[in-house]
C-alpha cells in the first residue's frame, strides 16, 4: 500500500496533470478571449451538469449504511437544491446565466444543451449510482482543485468580460467555502477505506475518470463554439452565429 501522504500526493497529482482548468476553453474563458456568445455557451451546458449534482448525491446516499456519512452527505443536497424553494446552487447558476443574457426558462429545458455534454453529465450519474462506494465517494475529489479555478475564473472574466458583474458570478462566492469542507471529507474518507493497494488503485482510477467527465465537457464546447465551430442540430446558437 501507499503511505496516507504518498496517496495523497498521487491524488493530487492527478489534478495538476487533468484537472481542467488546465484545458484551452477554460484558459480562453479566464483570459478574455471568448465571445459573449462562448461564454453563454459555456453557461448554458455546464447548468445541466450543476442540476444533476444533486442526483448522484443523492444516488451515494441512497446506497450508504453508515449514518454518520448520510448525515455528511446530506449538506450536498441542501447547498445545491436549498432549504426553500429559490434557494441553493441550482437557481444561483439559473441566475448567472440570467445575468448573461440567457433565457431562465430556455436554460433550465436544458434544451440547447450539446450532446457531449449530456452523454459526459449522465456518465458521472451512472457511475456514482453503480460502482462501489469507495469510488462514488472519491469521483468527487475534483473539489479538491476547485477553489484555485473559481478565484481565477472570477478574477478572470470580472477583468476580461464587460457584461460580466461580480453579481453574475455570485454562485461562486458560496463555493469557496464548501468545496473544501466536501473535498476534505471526502479526502479522509477515502484514506481510512481504501484497505489495499488495490482499493487505492481505484480510488485513483476514480478521480481520473471524474476529470475526464469535466475535460469532455469543454472539449464539446470547443469543438462547437470554438474550432472548427460545427454547432449539432438543435444546440444553443449564439446571436450572429
Amino acid at each position: 500500500m501507499l503511505s496516507a501522504a504518498a496517496f495523497e500526493a498521487a491524488l493530487r497529482a492527478i489534478g495538476a496533470e487533468r484537472y481542467h482548468n488546465l484545458h484551452p476553453f477554460h484558459r480562453r474563458l479566464h483570459g478574455g478571449q471568448l465571445t459573449k456568445g462562448q461564454v453563454q455557451a459555456w453557461a448554458l451546458n455546464r447548468y445541466y451538469y450543476q442540476r444533476c449534482i444533486p442526483l448522484k448525491d443523492a444516488a451515494l446516499i441512497a446506497r450508504a449504511e453508515d449514518p454518520a456519512l448520510r448525515r455528511e452527505w446530506r449538506s450536498r443536497l441542501v447547498d445545491h437544491d436549498g432549504e426553500t424553494e429559490g434557494d441553493g446552487g441550482i437557481v444561483r447558476w439559473l441566475k448567472l446565466a440570467e445575468g448573461l443574457g440567457l433565457d431562465r426558462d430556455y436554460v433550465a429545458s436544458t434544451r440547447g444543451i450539446l450532446p457531449g455534454t449530456r452523454f459526459a453529465v449522465e456518465a458521472y450519474v451512472h457511475f456514482v449510482a453503480e460502482r462501489s462506494l469507495l469510488e462514488a465517494v472519491a469521483s468527487s475529489l475534483t473539489e479538491l482543485f476547485s477553489p484555485a479555478i473559481i478565484q481565477e475564473r472570477v478574477a478572470g472574466m470580472l477583468a476580461g468580460y464587460p457584461f460580466v458583474t461580480r453579481q453574475t458570478l455570485a454562485y461562486f462566492d458560496k463555493r469557496l467555502t464548501q468545496a473544501p469542507r466536501d473535498s476534505n471529507f471526502a479526502l479522509a474518507y477515502v484514506i481510512e477505506h481504501a484497505r489495499n493497494r488495490d482499493e487505492q488503485e481505484l480510488v485513483l482510477e476514480a478521480l481520473r475518470f471524474k476529470c475526464g467527465v469535466l475535460w469532455a465537457q469543454l472539449d464539446a464546447l470547443y469543438y462547437a463554439y470554438v474550432e472548427p465551430g460545427y454547432i449539432p442540430p438543435g444546440a444553443f446558437r449564439p446571436e450572429g452565429s
